[in-house]
Order: C-alpha cells, then sequence, then structure tokens
C-alpha cells in the first residue's frame, strides 16, 4: 500500500500514515509470531528426528509445516498477541495513575 509515494507498513492506515490505534506495531508482531514458532519448530524437528530419520529433508519440512503454521496461525500467536494487549493496556494504566 502507498500514501503519497511512501510505501506503508501492513499495520499503517492509509488515511493519515499512522498506525491503527490499538494494534501492535509490525515489529512487535514480527517478534510475537518467531516467539510461536521457533519452540514449535525445534519441538517438531526434535521429534521428527526421532520418528523419521530417513525421511528425505523436503518430506520433513512439509510435514512440519503442516502442524506447525496453523498451530501457530490458529492458536500460539493470538493468545501471545492477547498476552501483550493485556500487559499494554497494564502498562498504560500504570503511567496513567502516576501522573
Amino acid at each position: 500500500m502507498e500514501h503519497d509515494g511512501k510505501a506503508l507498513a501492513a499495520d499503517e492506515t492509509d488515511a493519515h500514515h499512522h498506525r491503527t490505534p490499538g494494534l501492535a506495531s509490525v515489529h512487535v508482531r514480527a517478534i510475537i509470531t518467531w516467539l510461536a514458532i521457533f519452540p514449535l519448530a525445534a519441538l517438531g524437528m526434535s521429534a521428527l528426528g526421532d520418528l523419521a530419520p530417513a525421511w528425505p529433508p523436503v518430506l520433513r519440512a512439509f510435514v512440519l509445516t503442516l502442524v506447525v503454521v496453523p498451530t501457530a496461525v490458529y492458536f500460539a500467536v493470538p493468545r501471545l498477541l492477547s498476552f501483550h494487549a493485556r500487559m499494554t493496556r497494564a502498562a498504560r494504566r500504570r503511567r496513567g495513575s502516576r501522573v
């Protein structure tokens, strides 16, 4: 998406070139996605190494992604984003009560 010739991040609005309020930045979402996928991939690779050591690497990667991607997209990432939102709101309330 572009605004006045500048590319916008996925979480920015076109109208004012500002991030949508309440939405985690693209950087935070990237970190949260990595935090969801890395442990799932590490566990899956360990399990597949024990269960299917003779499988070709491409087949192992295919089976691993069949499990990891839906688990991350539908379970892990939404819960981590929810946790992040709760922590952000709590931090804002604490900052507001100190003023």
